[in-house]
């Protein structure tokens, strides 16, 4: 299964966004276009300012004058939420690295904040949103899983946490997938060993995912070409317990059946 990276974009992170978004009191010059955010000015025609220059879609300037409110004001009530609205704007930009490095100053600043879930959320998605398809390296992968799983750890109970769970099913198929192309490589080459320690992994690590049947049948073919029938057989009556039906139980058996004879 390949994980396509854009179908990650989660609506969790857009609607937290628009509450955040949402000022506290009355906010002044709700129609007024945005201006160089250079210029000085009181934290709350700032934020407004940077508000609606996300609500446009114009996230690169937003995220700068998101920034632009902690600057000017870095004490005030208006720059904390200015931070991950920051980290939030490059998300939407698809600058991952900078939203990755502003939530976690974020969290730095805040690691207590009743935000800091979703913080963490958006460095997951980010890293989310840069998996590649499985030809090639697969460090931002283990990163993605990583940074899911510290989500789920720290708050289990979250609505983030929930999607991180379902993201990290894709996720582990998706390594999954990478482990069977290197395995498949190898058999190729006819390098069994290398071969059979791939499928191993599959089997062993990401046994829920969709690759186990065929990582097992894969370990019959490896098992019966380094002359090891026991650990084939092994191999296949686990396949033929949990996968009776598939396909690759069928040509575990026949290839035993042809080894036999």
């Amino acid at each position: 299964m390949t994980l396509s990276p854009r179908a990650g974009r989660s609506a969790i992170l857009l609607g937290v966004a628009a509450a955040l978004l949402l000022t506290p009191g009355c906010a002044r010059n709700r129609n007024k276009a945005p201006e160089a955010a250079y210029i000085a000015r009181d934290a709350e025609t700032l934020y407004t300012l940077a508000r609606t220059t996300l609500e446009q879609r114009n996230y690169k300037t937003a995220a700068t004058m998101f920034d632009e409110v902690e600057r000017q004001h870095p004490y005030s009530i208006w720059a904390r939420r200015a931070q991950l609205m920051s980290a939030f704007s490059h998300y939407a930009a698809r600058d991952y690295s900078a939203a990755i490095l502003s939530a976690q100053r974020f969290l730095s600043l805040h690691p207590g904040n009743r935000d800091a879930p979703y913080a963490h959320y958006i460095i997951a998605m980010s890293y989310y949103e840069q998996i590649a398809d499985v030809q090639r390296d697969q460090r931002v992968t283990q990163q993605a899983k990583d940074a899911m799983n510290e989500l789920v750890r720290r708050y289990p109970n979250s609505a983030y946490a929930a999607d991180a769970r379902l993201k990290l099913d894709l996720i582990n198929d998706h390594l999954a997938g990478k482990e069977m192309e290197i395995g498949r490589f190898y058999a190729r080459n006819r390098h069994w060993i290398a071969a059979s320690i791939r499928y191993r992994r599959v089997v062993d690590e990401f046994g829920t995912t969709s690759h186990v049947p065929e990582a097992l049948f894969r370990l019959v073919e490896a098992y019966l070409a380094l002359g090891i029938p026991e650990e084939a057989m092994r191999s296949a009556a686990v396949l033929g317990a949990n996968f009776p039906g598939s396909k690759w139980y069928e040509r575990s058996y026949r290839l035993m059946q042809q080894h036999a004879g």
